[in-house]
């Protein structure tokens, strides 16, 4: 079973919440704003922002039938195997211990069974479409390498959301890492177009630095930036997932916010409409004018997480809606946000794809806005955007937000070029092979290429695309090589944005792009693919490290720019996770009963504390643990228990239920705490959380330890 990072005694990691990286949402990273033991919400209507004091005992749990079938003395009515968690129930993977009813439970339990072990993001459900690496391509069989622009950047901030959440460096999931997104998600320093070109092209050979046998050719693409207010008319549904998944905070109140700083960007020419969708599909809001600010908030605000998730019903109404408002030479965009969990109506892949490829004709642009931790379906949100002729961005953090909808607003919306292929033709007298650094699923036959029938990526306003090859060269070096003529020539064909016919422009790549002093540019784009592809542990990088990827990291210079500066820090931070974790695996310290305690997903109001039992309890039976615990903080090396908050008082019955939570033998359990009611927002430092477990089923009495766990609220 792979380990998810661990902290216990003289140990600590870098577990930032990802809201807490923004610094500007507080609450995310606690499942429903409370502790799901000790303050669940009376309804699932609950506004996330709020973190309000529990009863000692809440009424939704009358009325809930337990899993084996019988029925509480006090409850009666609901599986609780199918009880929507927002009405106070459990979801399916919240199963009660069928061998205890619930008045004979320790505690009055209503505890549960966590998900099977850990596995790579499969933990949370999350799913992604399985990569294969390009390989190196002989010349003289395929001069020819052919592929679709992508703009995309969903990968980066997902990936930026494990390392920030504590992930180590083995818990990522090689699918989720898409390098060609990695790449396109930072700037670089292009030229815009020349006259009459969609493009300003730019090329840059320079030697690789992870084979010296080898050499990378970057190809950028860059459109011309616009102010969005001179931009045509914008006509934009807002279409949002308001399900039972979308209730964590970082999801529905995370995309409220997002949403609403959008619309603080949008004028009187422009107009939006609103729909939502969970088990049935609703209009919320049809044609306001973008200057109608508080209009637009209020009918954000006003939504509610519940239900199931009809998205293919909210996808057919989207484009109805669009339709009714269509603006002839303006930018009409549907803009999804969702955590890509469709379970009602059509919900495979490729149902989605024909969908949003029938749809697409009518000439409004379908961009997907992911959000949230756990049951995140990548895969199905990637294909709608592909498909319905937009963009994929995750959003992580109102930082984030700001970047794709404020900062980059006009490249988000405004399309300035539809179905954009690239194709290279390699020199065989010149390079033996090449490979191309991510686009596995870009790719394209080369026959594509003039086909117009056959669809490619768009580019928005001030959008760059970048590519990175590494290529092998017939003999020599690449200066003399240089005498027999070019490496390549690039081949670029687009259409217009309301176009039918693409177009084809063509640039050579030779002398002028070698540089045997390598720019800042591609330094850094070499950097970022070789994070990536030991991310994905890649035959192809060598026996390059994440320590190796580190030293190169340290020779680069951010110059100013924030969002590779954070880059660089993130990979310090993977490399910290990975130390603690191995750390936390080889120690016995902390494991009297064969039971680890470690913490993840801090913010300052919360974090989820993770319990793997292997097997060490005296009576071999699963271990107990309640909503009880105690916070210290390390001051000057000695910990001083953190004080209640002003108001909470002396009599802690407000404060903890007899809710018991199963860590089953062999297996592993995660429950979050929510400490807000308890100490408020806790300021930076080191600290421990303090859990009481206990030993009690099959033994006939209690044996109780206490187990802590450290963390760093930076």
């Amino acid at each position: 079973m792979k380990k998810r990072i661990g902290m216990g005694k003289k140990t600590a990691a870098i577990g930032l919440g990802i809201c807490m990286m923004a610094g500007m949402l507080s609450g995310c990273g606690n499942s429903k704003g409370q502790d799901r033991g000790s303050a669940p919400s009376d309804s699932g209507n609950t506004n996330l922002a709020q973190n309000t004091q529990p009863d000692t005992a809440p009424e939704q749990y009358e009325g809930v039938e337990n899993h084996s079938g019988g029925t509480d003395s006090k409850n009666s009515g609901t599986d609780i195997g199918s009880a929507p968690a927002e009405d106070g129930g459990y979801t399916d993977d919240m199963l009660y211990n069928t061998d205890v009813s619930c008045d004979e439970a320790p505690y009055g339990s209503y505890g549960y069974l966590p998900e099977p072990p850990y596995a790579g993001g499969q933990e949370y459900g999350e799913e992604y479409s399985e990569i294969t690496e390009n390989a190196f391509v002989s010349v003289r069989e395929e001069p020819l390498s052919t592929f679709s622009a992508d703009v995309d950047t969903a990968s980066y901030s997902n990936l930026r959301r494990m390392i920030m959440s504590g992930w180590a460096s083995w818990d990522i999931p090689a699918d989720s890492i898409r390098i060609e997104e990695m790449l396109n998600y930072f700037r670089y320093d292009y030229h815009g177009p020349r006259q009459g070109e969609p493009f300003g092209v730019n090329t840059e050979i320079a030697a690789c630095p992870w084979n010296e046998d080898s050499y990378l050719m970057q190809i950028g693409l860059q459109t011309e930036a616009i102010d969005f207010s001179d931009a045509a008319p914008s006509n934009l549904v807002f279409l949002i997932d308001v399900s039972g998944s979308m209730y964590d905070a970082d999801k529905l109140p995370l995309l409220q916010q997002s949403f609403a700083m959008l619309a603080a960007n949008l004028t009187s020419k422009d107009r939006v409409s609103i729909v939502t969708y969970a088990g049935e599909d609703e209009v919320v809001l049809t044609g306001a004018k973008g200057n109608e600010t508080d209009r637009i908030v209020d009918a954000l605000n006003a939504l509610e997480a519940s239900g199931s998730t009809n998205g293919s019903a909210g996808i057919i109404t989207a484009y109805s809606i669009a339709q009714d408002y269509f603006i002839e030479g303006g930018n009409n965009r549907i803009i999804l946000a969702t955590d890509g969990d469709l379970n009602v109506g059509l919900t495979t892949i490729d149902e989605l794809e024909r969908l949003v490829e029938t749809e697409r004709e009518s000439g409004i642009f379908l961009s997907v806005l992911g959000f949230g931790t756990g049951n995140i379906k990548d895969n199905r949100m990637e294909t709608l955007a592909d498909k319905g002729n937009g963009n994929y961005a995750y959003i992580d953090s109102l930082t984030e937000a700001k970047k794709v909808l404020v900062e980059e607003l006009g490249a988000t919306i405004v399309t300035v070029a539809k179905d954009v292929k690239l194709q290279v033709e390699f020199n065989s007298d010149i390079v033996s092979e090449y490979r191309l650094i991510g686009y596995e699923n870009r790719a394209l036959a080369a026959e594509d290429f003039a086909d117009d029938a056959k669809d490619a990526g768009e580019v928005g306003a001030g959008h760059s695309v970048t590519a990175l090859y590494e290529i092998r060269l017939v003999r020599g070096d690449m200066r003399s090589a240089l005498d027999g003529g070019n490496v390549a020539a690039l081949h670029v064909r687009c259409k217009k944005p309301d176009g039918d016919r693409s177009v084809q422009f063509d640039y050579e790549i030779g002398r002028e792009s070698y540089r045997r002093t390598p720019s800042d540019d591609i330094r850094f784009a070499s950097l970022v693919a070789a994070f990536g592809m030991v991310l994905r542990q890649s035959e192809y990088c060598g026996n390059m490290s994440l320590q190796d990827v580190l030293e190169f990291a340290r020779d680069i210079d951010p110059d100013g720019d924030e969002y590779k500066a954070e880059f660089v820090e993130m990979m310090e931070i993977l490399k910290i996770n990975d130390d603690v974790a191995r750390e936390w695996q080889d120690t016995d310290e902390n494991d009297a009963w064969g039971l680890t305690l470690s913490v993840k997903d801090v913010t300052q109001t919360g974090c989820t504390v993770v319990y793997e039992q292997h097997g060490g309890a005296p009576s071999g039976v699963e271990l107990n643990t309640g909503s009880w615990y105690r916070i210290d903080k390390k001051e000057q090396d000695e910990w001083v228990a953190v004080p209640y908050a002003e108001g909470v008082g002396g009599d802690m019955d407000i404060a903890w239920d007899d809710v018991a939570w199963i860590i089953p033998l062999e297996g592993s359990a995660e429950f979050e705490e929510n400490w807000s009611y308890l100490y408020g927002e806790l300021p930076p430092g080191t600290y421990r959380i303090i859990k009481e477990i206990t030993d009690f089923r099959g033994t006939g009495d209690y044996d109780e330890k206490e187990y802590d766990a450290e963390f760093l609220i930076p």
